[in-house]
């Protein structure tokens, strides 16, 4: 099986967006560069920020995500996000009204059973896992393989933390580290 990968761009001091759900500028790193990361055009980066990010995208089979996650995006109006294949919603609620069945979105109750069907639909691919309450259970589960950060130079001073509310300490190993355009790419293996 897949590793699974907690994944999100984060300020300097931790979150994932304000309280708001605002990224702000956590995703500005996105359009710094000269280098297109996707057929698009529309997301350009340094050729350091490529290197890492189209690796990583490129192995990416199913993304983990909270209800709350998949509700403010209005479930990407059933297309999962960046070409992955299969999206899993963890959540105690069924999908919603008038959602079509065959949009490869999965409605999973408990971080133990949606991390096991994501293992399954990714075969061998990377399971990213969002990051935030979701993610941070996971990790708080013993799940995560890798932890990957993008930091952004910006201090946000409150809003989601970039591992949810997990209260307990979790030894990472050393980092890998990349310097991109307004961005830190992060990369910790955990400690098992």
């Amino acid at each position: 099986m897949g590793k699974v990968v907690m994944y999100s761009s984060v300020s300097v001091d931790g979150f994932i967006a304000d309280q708001d759900d605002q990224p702000g500028p956590l995703f500005d790193w996105l359009s710094s560069g000269d280098v297109p990361l996707d057929a698009s055009g529309a997301l350009t980066v340094s050729q350091v920020s490529y290197d890492y990010t189209r690796a990583y995208w490129d192995q990416i089979g199913v993304t983990v995500v909270g209800r709350h996650v998949f509700d403010i995006t209005d479930g990407w109006d059933g297309k999962p996000p960046g070409g992955i294949d299969h999206v899993v919603v963890v959540t105690h609620r069924p999908a919603p009204d008038g959602w079509d069945p065959s949009a490869p979105f999965h409605f999973v109750d408990g971080i133990e059973a949606a991390i096991a069907q994501a293992q399954q639909l990714a075969g061998e691919r990377l399971v990213e896992v969002a990051a935030g309450d979701v993610g941070g259970q996971v990790l708080a589960a013993g799940l995560v393989d890798e932890v990957r950060m993008d930091v952004v130079p910006v201090v946000f001073g409150s809003g989601k933390h970039y591992f949810g509310s997990t209260a307990a300490q979790h030894l990472l190993e050393d980092p890998d580290v990349l310097q991109g355009q307004r961005v830190l790419h992060m990369r910790y293996r955990t400690r098992r």
